[in-house]
């Protein structure tokens, strides 16, 4: 079979729909498989099912490709074929041995293999990895906002409520409980400051590190969402730009071969007109 045909086979809906059912009935097993009792009666079931599910993923990459040949390297340019190249490849690895976590890990991110087969949760992975760089300077600026209000907790309530503020570890603990809204209450009742308005720190705290925080986390996976949206659309423009003069060259191939065959066509009926003039 030649390139174009793996190709063909590769990006059609039904091989794609094919494995992401595979994928799912393979999450199902895994699933099942965490019941011992279960894989203890079928374990001989479970075995072919394991083998049946890892034969259909290897012809799968095998396809993939095939499908770049002979340019193998061009496949592994994308970073989600390396992802799924590896997965694969590391689950052939022996379930017993020294590489049985390995391996056993390998057949549970099969399910990962989902993200890969869908565009939006590739973004959607591709703008949280790229928020990481951002988000530090987020982090930064809350461990800075825990750290003072650490330390003014242990000055207002370390001597009614130690539990909770005796020292500056268990206040920055207290305070990332507050964080989660969990309880906070409770431990503002507990307090016991002979500072008046206890509520005023609890109050603060969350407003500055719970709202202002997280709405920056939501603005910066927000900000760079959109920038990969745009590179993505731009990277497709310039896909079809470059692709534009190929397919008016393939158009205007088209229409010469046409022509061709008209005028064929032409001299035919002439040649035959000769003939029955000559005969006559």
């Amino acid at each position: 079979m030649t390139r174009n045909r793996w190709q063909r086979i590769a990006e059609s809906h039904r091989f794609q729909n094919t494995i992401i059912g595979v994928i799912l009935a393979n999450a199902v097993v895994l699933g099942l498989e965490t019941s011992r009792e279960l894989v203890e009666g079928h374990e001989t079931l479970f075995r072919a099912l394991n083998f049946a599910f890892q034969a259909i993923f290897v012809t799968e990459i095998a396809i993939r490709l095939a499908a770049h040949a002979p340019r193998f390297v061009s496949f592994f340019r994308d970073g989600w074929n390396v992802f799924d190249f590896t997965v694969v490849a590391v689950s052939l690895l022996p379930v017993s041995g020294p590489f049985t976590n390995v391996a056993r890990l390998a057949r549970v991110l099969r399910v990962g293999r989902l993200v890969a087969l869908f565009p939006d949760l590739r973004l959607i992975i591709g703008t949280m990895l790229r928020s990481i760089p951002s988000m530090i300077h987020v982090i930064v600026l809350l461990c800075v906002f825990l750290y003072i209000y650490g330390v003014l907790g242990v000055h207002l309530f370390g001597t009614g409520d130690p539990n909770n503020w005796g020292s500056l570890p268990r206040a920055l603990w207290t305070l990332f409980k507050v964080l989660t809204l969990e309880g906070w209450i409770e431990i503002q009742q507990a307090s016991g400051s002979p500072f008046p308005w206890p509520w005023l720190f609890y109050v603060s705290f969350i407003f500055v590190a719970v709202f202002v925080v997280v709405n920056l986390f939501i603005a910066v996976v927000i900000n760079n969402l959109d920038k990969v949206k745009r590179e993505q659309e731009v990277t497709v423009t310039a896909a079809a730009a470059i692709q534009e003069p190929q397919r008016a060259l393939l158009t205007r191939i088209a229409s010469l071969k046409q022509e061709l065959e008209s005028l064929e066509d032409t001299l035919r009926e002439v040649g035959r007109g000769r003939k029955k003039t000559g005969e006559r």
